[in-house]
């Protein structure tokens, strides 16, 4: 790996040199592309106010009701996006828990396991989710990588 600084620059790049494009090179730049995003600012909703949003700061994302809901240490919010939306475009610090939530990682204070499934509680928040088995075990995975 090489750096090179250039004050002339007005805008990084990144560039990525190899003789044949791999599956380890689409995992770099899907990594790149997704931590550039941790700072990106979202707009959500609270009643008729819209509201914007470091992601960093989201605990959470759970469906309810046919409705995204955005949690955060003290606030609640709508988007209009779907998870699904969500998943592909959100920072590699959040990952999906069951069906009906993505979850920030970087948050996370404990996980309560279960037969059925695993309580996630969250810093600075009264705030808490559940892990189905199904994703357990890429959640236990990714907090181990990401910590």
């Amino acid at each position: 790996m090489r750096v090179e600084i250039d004050p002339n620059i007005k805008e990084g790049e990144v560039i990525i040199r190899a003789p044949e494009f791999t599956k380890n090179i689409t995992e770099i730049q899907e990594l790149i592309k997704r931590q550039n995003a941790t700072q990106k600012v979202m707009t959500f909703y609270s009643g008729s106010t819209e509201f914007y949003l470091e992601v960093g700061d989201i605990l959470f994302f759970e469906t309810e009701d046919r409705q995204v809901r955005v949690h955060t240490e003290n606030q609640l919010y709508t988007t209009h996006q779907r998870l699904y939306e969500l998943e592909e475009n959100l920072p590699i610090e959040f990952i999906r828990i069951s069906k009906s939530c993505i979850v920030n990682v970087n948050k996370i204070l404990a996980l309560t396991k279960s037969l059925s499934n695993c309580l996630v509680q969250f810093q600075n928040s009264h705030k808490q989710v559940y892990a189905s088995r199904r994703y357990y075990k890429s959640l236990q995975e990714h907090l181990k990588k990401l910590r």
